[in-house]
């Protein structure tokens, strides 16, 4: 291998390889056969066991995740108000000028009779409410927005990240989004709730809370499009 050809360093792949493999399984959801004898949404379960188990794996390479970083009460207080705001002004952005495209997985827990399928909606609920927002702050703020920063992204303060980084990592973050204005408005939340503070597990947090409250709001709505 070339001496100039750029690589990722373990701690770089510990969070990309989890994100990366999420987006993969949904890809597939997204271009199975409706006719092809599998139904596809049982594979976000497969998603939530197979990202869970690989967090869970390089879990000792997450430093910012270990308990000493934990957030204080008055931390975890703003993190969950900031996760309630993101929440309540996500299901507002919902025109059609505020939508890149539509989603390419669509999850709707309905069987024949438009009964409410349970389990599907159990691990639906659990990978976007404890997974997902472990996963794609691992992505999206540990590693990117630290990365633009400087390549050596572990060495980087997410307290004296710039505007440039916490710009380009959210626009990156929109573009794999449907509702693009919503996740404006939430990676940028979530990014300066972890440059204010320094605690990642905030990010976490708060992102935990909008997606869990998104999760049960959708389910008392039957707004299936939102999932």
């Amino acid at each position: 291998m070339p001496a100039d050809t750029p690589t990722l360093s373990p701690a770089a792949l510990a969070r990309c390889i989890p994100f990366f493999v999420f987006m993969a399984l949904l890809a597939l959801r997204g271009y199975l056969p409706a006719d092809g004898g599998l139904d596809g949404r049982w594979i976000y379960g497969a998603q939530t066991l197979i990202v869970g188990s690989l967090l869970a794996w390089y879990w000792r390479s997450y430093g910012e995740l270990v308990r000493q970083n934990l957030p204080d009460a008055r931390e975890t207080g703003w993190a969950v108000v900031v996760g309630i705001a993101v929440f309540a002004i996500w299901v507002q952005l919902d025109a059609p000028w505020m939508q890149l495209g539509s989603a390419t997985a669509s999850f709707v827990p309905l069987d024949a009779n438009g009964q409410l399928i349970w389990p599907l909606i159990v691990l639906r609920l659990a990978g976007a409410a404890l997974v997902v927002p472990v996963m794609e702050e691992l992505f999206w703020r540990s590693f990117l927005m630290r990365w633009v920063q400087h390549p050596g992204f572990e060495r980087v303060n997410p307290q004296t990240v710039g505007a440039r980084a916490v710009v380009l990592s959210t626009f990156v973050f929109t573009l794999a989004h449907t509702l693009w204005l919503a996740a404006v408005v939430a990676g940028l939340a979530y990014a300066l709730l972890y440059r204010r503070n320094g605690k990642l597990w905030s990010a976490v947090i708060a992102h935990a809370v909008t997606n869990g409250l998104l999760g049960l709001w959708v389910i008392w709505t039957g707004r299936w499009e939102f999932w």
